[in-house]
């Protein structure tokens, strides 16, 4: 606000009058400026005639530390590590150059923009050349980077902060975190050290990398939140960044103002696949866990107690009498895992894990996986209403989970005697038994409104309902009853546990009164 616009009571007197009254606030706001230089300096006797001088030097001491330090030193330190990662994959014969891309670098090229791509082998085989970044965590040659950077190459190139061309060798990936550890040979090598302790939101933070191939380019800007969920994987806890990430950043550090590593650049939210100022990066606390199992076997092993898991929304706390929406909803327990051998329930809440309580869903996927394989952990659990706690030993994580089909109802089948519509749920049912490829288990629905309550809540055409309200159900008439005794109860919704191909969850739909 300029100062004619602030109010002034005086404004009628001469402007001359004002003069003294106006350098008295100026003076007041100058020592105020100072005030921090006052309290840690010793007291000083400043003549008269030096007061004017002393207001002045004040004045200089604020604006030296109000102006921005700049990064150069910190840049200058960690560049060196920095490295420009280049990988050439086989794309195959057939189909576009985008289509012969691994699904890794697929999804990474279209968050980050298709690249160029060089002409075929005469034979007539696409030759995927794709770029990252990537830095030292040795002396001796390891280096970090992305696993959607180095995933299927052929061969990786990178190229040092001095413009030397090294071969790597892929020592391991983790595509559950989309982190890979890569070798260079020579050395020794400059190379900087993950953080100890994690970023505040508001910190500045540098990041190096590789963007649009042009070699070691550093940008700036502050860590924008923690704990981010992109749907990237069960494990996601990344940090979100403000500093310009684009393509070719992919593997790069993100350092803080000490110079060492809080995060390593893994993806950008972007409508048009250049920088928009949304950037997220795996923290280090992960990265040092992975590569330290990817250094010593060369495969990431996590702890695993076979567990389909949902979060608990308001609308299942409510309907299961929980207090708030905490914890993590067993949709079902997978055959013979450490969970079914302990007892644990589709339905069960598990609360807290060795005592420390579990917010969500994700939250307790990442506690299990952060433990060993054959570790002995004691889960508190909601079990019908009760609490109770049961020890699990872990297995160990699979690598690949087999892929099903999505269960699809037989359309002939949809007028067969036993259909019910539910129609204020905008529900068609019919028994599994009657739809083929549904098995033998629930309700199968056959139709549904796309405008109604059960279409807003994520229920679909062949899914398959297996129980409502804690009652397994085989007709849609089992439906009908247990929604009616619910109304009848009081209650405003009804969980039900859902099938859709070979997953299943809970789904707590509004039933309205009767």
């Amino acid at each position: 606000m300029s100062p004619s616009m602030l109010p002034d009571p005086d404004r009628t007197k001469p402007r001359r009058a004002l003069a003294p009254r106006r350098a008295l606030l100026l003076a007041t706001t100058i020592l105020g400026l100072g005030a921090a230089a006052l309290v840690a300096a010793p007291v000083l006797n400043v003549p008269a005639g030096g007061r004017a001088a002393l207001a002045q030097n004040l004045t200089e001491q604020a604006h030296q530390l109000a102006a921005p330090v700049g990064f150069a030193d910190i840049v200058e330190k960690v560049k060196p590590a920095v490295i420009s990662v280049r990988v050439k994959v086989d794309g195959g014969t057939t189909g576009s150059a985008e289509d012969a891309l691994p699904p890794g670098l697929r999804d990474f090229f279209r968050r980050f923009g298709m690249p160029d791509f060089p002409q075929g082998f005469p034979n007539g085989r696409h030759v995927i050349m794709g770029q990252g970044s990537g830095f030292f965590i040795s002396a001796d040659g390891y280096a970090v980077t992305n696993n959607h950077v180095v995933e299927k190459a052929e061969s990786v190139q990178v190229t040092t902060d001095d413009g030397k061309t090294y071969k790597a060798k892929v020592i391991g990936t983790d595509p559950r975190t989309d982190l890979a550890l890569i070798k260079v040979d020579g050395g020794p090598f400059p190379y900087v050290k993950l953080s100890d302790k994690p970023p505040r939101v508001g910190d500045w933070v540098l990041a190096v990398g590789n963007p649009f191939g042009l070699g070691g380019t550093v940008t700036a800007g502050i860590v924008s939140a923690r704990g981010r969920d992109i749907g990237a994987s069960p494990y996601d806890d990344f940090i979100q960044i403000d500093a310009p990430i684009n393509k070719g950043n992919s593997g790069g550090p993100t350092f803080d103002t000490q110079g060492n590593v809080i995060g390593v650049n893994t993806a950008i939210f972007s409508p048009s696949g250049g920088s928009v100022g949304i950037a997220f990066a795996i923290p280090a606390e992960t990265v040092k866990s992975v590569i330290t199992q990817l250094k010593e076997h060369g495969v990431v092993t996590r702890g695993w107690i076979g567990v389909q898991i949902q979060p608990v929304t308001q609308d299942i706390a409510d309907s299961l009498g929980l207090k708030k929406a905490q914890g993590a909803l067993v949709a079902e327990p997978q055959p013979n895992s450490p969970a079914a051998k302990a007892g644990i329930e589709a339905g069960d809440v598990i609360t807290a894990v060795d005592g420390v309580e579990v917010k969500d869903a994700r939250d307790l996927a990442r506690k299990i996986g952060s433990m060993a394989p054959d570790t002995t952990v004691k889960l508190s659990i909601l079990h019908k209403g009760s609490e109770r706690t049961v020890s699990v030993k872990l297995g160990t994580m699979p690598r690949n989970l087999e892929a099903s089909n999505t269960v699809r109802p037989n359309g002939n089948d949809e007028n067969e005697s036993g259909d019910i519509q539910l129609g204020r749920l905008g529900l068609t049912l019919a028994p599994a038994a009657r739809v083929a490829g549904a098995g033998n288990e629930g309700v199968v629905i056959t139709g549904i409104d796309a405008t109604g309550v059960a279409a807003d809540h994520g229920l679909a055409a062949g899914d398959v309902i297996l129980e409502v309200g804690g009652k397994s159900v085989s007709t849609p008439s089992d439906v009908r009853k247990v929604i009616a005794e619910a109304r009848a109860d009081g209650k405003r919704t009804v969980l039900m546990r859902v099938k859709k191909g070979d997953g299943t969850r809970f789904v707590a739909l509004p039933i309205g009164k009767g």
